[in-house]
């Protein structure tokens, strides 16, 4: 740790690039497939709620208002703010709760009416209020939750909204709700996007503006996970970080290349902090992970990579603070061959490092290098590689901070009595049913966005990251 000669950014969070959007969710109540899905739904949103409802921090879902379609579309609830307003919400719930679950189909949906009805109510409420939670997203993102047949419904929605002014809209997403009754798998916990050969752009462009399908299943964990991607930045304005590998270790094209390689990332929280809960001993300023003050919207992070180290050899105690993921840049603002090259790297590395079973060691720089004689101590990281296109970036503790620990080695093994008598029977994970879902393995890209998956063998058009099988020659 360098006390008074590096200026650092401090720790790694997301508050330089919070930009959260005001939500609009569209329910289909259509019987009589909504009897199925009430009750699954209403306790997803009340475990939602009384999350988002009660998180220190910045505001995460700035705004939420609800529809409900069956024979004709009604608001049960206009624009309200979210962040201590549950019982309001809770009693929008108890209303969804009431909506019959049987009757007459309808033969003909009004979900167009709900859309146009919630753009017009949005931009009345944007006049009229100054939404300071989220001053800089002047538009609304709508969900529109069916148990019809997503594609149905996006061209149906395709075709019915042509004429429809969508500059408030910054996105359109239809989720159906799976009719599937068996037992769900752990994958099925996360909701999925519909396959891009199904859903062409041609088939959902509206006025520039793509229509999303997602499925998840009806049952309450997958439903209230899909709330819960609403707690996650969702903006694609900027990259949220830098990260710089030493120009040494690219190829034999390193001797004419003077700036370190630049792999452009987005920034990915693995889990809320629990220190973000009411009630909890600490305070959301006490560690890095929980520092969500606004910054700059300027501002990078920047990480250097200044080793190489074997997997084997980092000790899980030294790393603290709540881990982040981060996949490569879905930033809009990046042509589309700087954006594929940008992954083609990002894949490249991870494939080098797991081929090697090697982590990286990095320090977190300013935006502008320069002296200072009072900048806070640097911040060091381990990033960890993935299967996937992602990788894992946790702080890791310096020297200074480490207290003196014995780790003793077992003279020999335990008896063979005792050993028994601590073993189980055979395990059936089969049986076992996981209560906490995995980490989606879907890219962050709109299917339309999306620059396509290079094979594993195929060439980059640009020198990657080489590392040397001499581990000791390392940068």
């Amino acid at each position: 740790m360098h006390r008074g000669h590096v200026v650092s950014q401090g720790p790694l969070s997301l508050a330089h690039v919070w930009q959260q959007p005001p939500r609009l969710l569209i329910v289909d109540a259509a019987c009589p497939s909504w009897a199925r899905v009430c009750s699954n739904l209403c306790e997803a949103l009340q475990n939602f709620f009384s999350l988002a409802c009660s998180l220190e921090g910045p505001t995460r879902v700035p705004l939420f208002s609800m529809y409900v379609v069956q024979s004709r579309h009604e608001c049960i609830l206009p624009f309200v703010q979210v962040k201590g307003n549950f019982v309001r919400l809770q009693a929008c719930i108890s209303e969804l709760r009431l909506v019959p679950r049987e009757g007459i189909c309808q033969q003909k949906s009004c979900l167009n009416l709900a859309v146009q009805d919630g753009l017009q109510q949005f931009k009345q409420h944007s006049r009229h209020t100054m939404v300071s939670a989220a001053p800089s997203s002047p538009s609304v993102e709508i969900t529109v939750l069916t148990c019809q047949p997503g594609k149905d419904i996006v061209k149906q929605l395709e075709g019915e909204l042509q004429n429809t002014d969508m500059v408030s809209l910054r996105r359109l997403q239809v989720t159906e709700i799976s009719k599937g009754d068996g037992p769900e798998s752990v994958d099925s916990l996360w909701p999925s996007e519909a396959p891009a050969e199904e859903l062409s752009t041609e088939e959902c462009s509206i006025l520039g503006t793509d229509i999303e399908l997602q499925v998840i299943e009806n049952d309450t964990v997958s439903i209230e996970s899909f709330f819960k991607a609403w707690l996650q930045d969702s903006g694609t304005d900027q990259e949220h970080l830098h990260l710089l590998l030493p120009s040494r270790c690219f190829s034999s094209f390193s001797s004419a290349r003077s700036e370190p390689m630049c792999l452009k990332c987005d920034l990915q929280e693995r889990l809320l902090n629990p220190a973000l809960l009411p009630g909890t001993a600490e305070s959301p300023g006490g560690d890095f992970s929980y520092q969500m003050a606004p910054q700059s919207a300027a501002s990078r992070y920047r990480l250097r990579v200044i080793k190489a180290l074997e997997s084997s050899g980092v000790c899980e105690s030294v790393t603290y603070g709540l881990p982040f993921i981060i996949r490569p840049t879905s930033c809009w603002q990046l042509d589309w061959d700087e954006l594929e090259t940008n992954q083609q790297r990002f894949h490249a590395l991870c494939h080098s490092l797991q081929k090697r079973q090697w982590l990286l060691l990095a320090k977190g720089e300013p935006p502008s290098p320069g002296p200072s004689q009072n900048g806070p101590a640097s911040t060091f990281y381990i990033i960890f590689p993935s299967s996937s296109l992602t990788m894992l970036v946790k702080a890791v503790a310096t020297c200074e901070l480490l207290l003196p620990n014995s780790f003793p080695m077992p003279p020999e093994d335990p008896p063979e009595d005792i050993l028994r008598s601590m073993e189980v029977g055979r395990l059936h994970p089969q049986r076992a049913r996981a209560t906490v879902p995995p980490l989606p393995l879907v890219p962050s890209l709109p299917p339309s966005r999306a620059p396509k998956m290079p094979a594993a063998k195929k060439a980059s058009s640009e020198p990657v990251l080489l590392l040397s099988d001499d581990e000791e020659q390392l940068f």
